[in-house]
């Protein structure tokens, strides 16, 4: 393990994320100059913590193993999580230490649990930050997702070694370097359209930012209570829904599209867009008839629902609560399979969900065909048994996880069903809850919330990189 090498790599993410707390202090000298002053101290103290950091590490390492990456991955998000927080306690905008550490780990997971209010009242820089953490979070999980991960071999994102951008190599440093670069580019590109976008079609310029970060980054925070809702707009929801879609999908995918220039052929090849696109018009299908049968909303209210919960976005514009219970159950279904892999959105993936379907109905015609060679397949390529053992144990363990974190909330006093949701909300880090967390999380008890902080990372960081470091075989030389 290269401690120093491990050590100098967060050092230069915390010295970035400093900076990034200076950008708030600039928009809050354009509009209302609150805050100015907290928001450059904490980002001085943090980009000086990451300089040190860095000359305690030495130089750029050349490479790092696969271990030196759970840990980085696993540190990186826990400390930036901390550091966070620091604007929301220094600011007075939270008073509880708690809460100002669940406001920052919901934002850079992109969860989208808050347990702020009176959003319209907060002063512009709070807002910004907030966002900003999302837009952050939301690459730095890309970078995860399409570079390091399948290098890792985390839960079978071993399948888009082929589809990742830039050379493969064996060496983590190289292939996330080339790999984040081609990344950035299309991130940054769909975020300036999406705000593009928003602007005309009538949100101010600073919403119209705010909303877009939060957007494309899965993250479902906004700058008003009512969410996408506070704007009455059917073509502003439409947008909303089309670049949640957008965000949910592998970004290989946008890369390959992009090669080929913009072909759609990239996309409709693919099995599992294909599955992540049947999965959101069933569910369509299924909410819409039970909402327009009882009358209790619109069908263009259920398709925006609907795609903020398969892509765990969060995002809401009607009270989705008062729908029918069987609703309910299938939101929930959706948040828990959630949105593909290589995309900012959280939960199992699409792509596990597929491999499990497909071994399952393998398994079921064995039992007709007792010798027949049945493979699992994705595409055209047979997927192998290693990458489906990694599917199930990673299926199996958040299930598990999923259930002792669920009693766990439930030792703190608040009821069933919004233990069971807001675990939910946040494993998936999907934000969407019901019971006493359908609007915000102010109301859960404190004991609640370190453990739904741990529920929020463990879910970001796909469960494995963070209990992998807790082995204690991961620690001996």
């Amino acid at each position: 393990m290269h401690k120093k090498g491990v050590i100098w790599t967060i050092g230069i993410l915390v010295s970035l994320y400093g900076c990034s707390m200076m950008i708030p202090a600039l928009v809050s000298v354009y509009y209302d100059a609150s805050h100015v002053v907290e928001f450059l101290q904490a980002g001085s103290i943090v980009v000086v913590l990451g300089l040190l950091m860095m000359r305690y590490g030495g130089k750029a390492p050349e490479h790092l193993s696969h271990r030196d990456g759970f840990l980085i991955v696993a540190l990186a998000w826990l400390i930036l999580s901390l550091l966070g927080a620091v604007p929301f306690w220094t600011t007075g905008t939270v008073t509880s230490v708690v809460d100002a550490l669940f406001e920052s780990a919901s934002g850079l997971t992109t969860t989208g649990a808050t347990i702020l209010s009176g959003l319209d009242n907060l002063p512009h820089s709070i807002l910004f930050w907030r966002s900003m953490q999302q837009w952050l979070g939301g690459m730095g999980i890309i970078v995860l997702a399409v570079a390091v991960m399948p290098l890792l071999g985390i839960g079978g994102m071993q399948l888009f070694k082929a589809e990742t951008p830039g050379p493969v190599k064996d060496k983590l440093t190289a292939r996330v370097t080339e790999t984040a670069k081609v990344l950035w580019y299309l991130y940054l590109g769909m975020t300036a359209a999406c705000a593009l976008a928003y602007w005309l079609a009538g949100m101010t310029p600073f919403d119209a930012i705010n909303h877009s970060m939060c957007t494309v980054a899965l993250g479902g925070y906004s700058t008003h209570d009512a969410s996408i809702g506070y704007y009455e707009s059917t073509l502003i929801h439409m947008l909303s829904a089309f670049f949640m879609f957008l965000a949910g999908i592998n970004f290989t995918l946008h890369f390959m599209s992009m090669k080929k220039g913009f072909s759609l052929h990239s996309y409709f090849s693919n099995d599992e867009f294909r599955y992540y696109t049947l999965w959101i018009l069933l569910l369509v299908m299924l909410i819409g008839i039970q909402v327009e049968f009882t009358s209790s909303g619109a069908i263009g209210d259920v398709v925006f629902i609907v795609v903020s919960c398969v892509t765990t976005t969060g995002f809401s514009v009607t009270d989705y609560t008062l729908w029918p219970p069987a609703t309910g159950l299938l939101l929930l279904a959706a948040m828990f399979i959630g949105a593909s892999a290589g995309s900012t959105g959280g939960g199992l993936k699409m792509v596990r969900a597929m491999l499990l379907f497909r071994q399952g109905m393998r398994e079921v015609r064995r039992l007709i065909h007792p010798h027949a060679c049945l493979p699992v397949k994705v595409g055209e390529a047979r997927v192998s048994s290693t990458i489906v053992e990694a599917v199930w144990g990673f299926f199996v363990l958040y299930i598990v996880t999923y259930g002792i974190v669920a009693i766990l909330v439930s030792f703190s006093g608040v009821d069933m069903i919004t233990a069971i949701t807001s675990t939910g909300a946040c494993l998936t880090n999907a934000a969407l809850g019901f019971g006493d967390v359908s609007s915000s999380f102010v109301t859960m008890p404190d004991s609640s919330k370190p453990i739904l902080i741990f529920a929020m990372i463990l879910g970001r960081l796909e469960i494995y990189s963070l209990f992998v470091i807790l082995l204690p075989e991961f620690w001996r030389d």
